[in-house]
């Protein structure tokens, strides 16, 4: 018989064991050891996200060559300013002030 899992021995700072407690003690997980598979679990979806996200860049790069960094600026500028603000106040625009005194 497969065992579905396997005991790990790791070093672990205090405050995350603390977190984990936590959520043990509110419920919001079934034990330690769940709620350290599931922080295991999201980070290895978090990799495959981050491989397949390089791999798409560097097939684009590949094909139609690298991206410059004025690119990615102005696409950070387009981004900006095409932005729907869903929370909170739009930034007002930044204002130049001079110093009293100063010329």
């Amino acid at each position: 018989m497969k065992r579905l899992k396997e005991r790990l021995t790791v070093t672990v700072d205090p405050v995350l064991i603390q977190a984990g407690n936590d959520a043990v003690a509110t419920g919001r997980a079934e034990s330690l050891s769940s709620w350290v598979n599931l922080a295991l679990a999201e980070r290895a979806a978090k990799e495959r996200r981050l491989k397949a996200m390089a791999e798409a860049v560097a097939s684009y790069e590949e094909m139609f060559g690298a991206i410059s960094a004025e690119e990615l600026s102005a696409q950070a500028r387009a981004d900006r300013r095409d932005a729907i603000v869903v929370r909170g106040m739009p930034r007002p625009p930044a204002r130049t002030s001079r110093r009293r005194g100063v010329a």
